[in-house]
């Protein structure tokens, strides 16, 4: 899992269209050891790893479906032990000690999509909208492939209402092609039309781009390959 935030924890699957990996699940969650809360350790290291883009989750095995769904006798789970690493944890990535074994506690799911037959992908370029009143960031939807996953933090001039956030909300740019070359890239202004699950009104977004934390597309091309793309290079994502 992807993990992001220097105020609040978000943490991203980072999925492939093959099982058991076939899941774009976006977490709000908190950090504790022993039980007590360890968060402020993960967001000071990150303050002070600037350089350092990627923060990542080696969660323990388990079924992902498991956070999002319920049976007549069992509530959708809620906690799980992870470890988390300085950079990629496939990649050279290194555990952080104050980090190691911990527990995951989920504050809310906040999307939650089985990749596969009759995910309709997005014709414009499609993001979620994750954050709060401290910060934001845009998760690309995943539809189908061959596709791509992406995360950047982004600044909203007038960023919707609370409300809205804690019901979902998708960002379409209309002026682009659901496409990895199209995408949104570091430090650009665009405006989006939001729309918060269950709403009658259109949102008019004026964003800003900040980093851009995460871009995959081998993994999620037809077939998948593990070698860095001409784009992820481009971006800074080959290693």
């Amino acid at each position: 899992m992807l993990v992001v935030g220097e105020k609040s924890i978000f943490l991203s699957h980072l999925p492939m269209f093959m099982p058991p990996h076939n899941f774009q699940v976006i977490l709000e969650a908190t950090f504790t050891k022993k039980g007590s809360p360890v968060d402020e350790i993960y967001f000071k290291d990150r303050h002070s790893h600037q350089g350092t883009k990627m923060y990542t989750l080696e969660p323990e095995v388990f079924k992902l479906a498991s956070l999002f769904t319920s049976g007549a006798h069992q509530s959708p789970r809620r906690s799980f032990k992870g470890t988390v690493f300085r950079g990629h944890l496939e990649r050279g990535g290194q555990a952080i000690a104050a980090l190691t074994n911990i527990d995951i506690n989920v504050k809310k799911v906040v999307y939650a999509a089985k990749l596969g037959p009759g995910l309709e992908k997005p014709e414009k370029l499609t993001y979620h909208l994750l954050g709060n009143d401290k910060e934001f960031f845009l998760a690309h939807v995943i539809g189908a492939p061959p596709d791509f996953d992406q995360i950047l933090s982004v600044a909203i001039e007038d960023p919707p209402a609370a409300e809205d956030l804690d019901r979902g909300v998708r960002v379409v740019f209309l002026d682009r092609v659901n496409s990895a070359l199209d995408r949104i890239k570091e430090k650009e202004s665009v405006q989006g039309q939001g729309h918060a699950a269950g709403a009658h009104q259109f949102l008019a977004l004026q964003i800003k781009a900040g980093v851009e934390f995460y871009f995959e597309e081998g993994e999620l091309s037809s077939p998948p390959t593990f070698d860095p793309t001409a784009e992820e290079k481009k971006a800074g994502f080959g290693d």
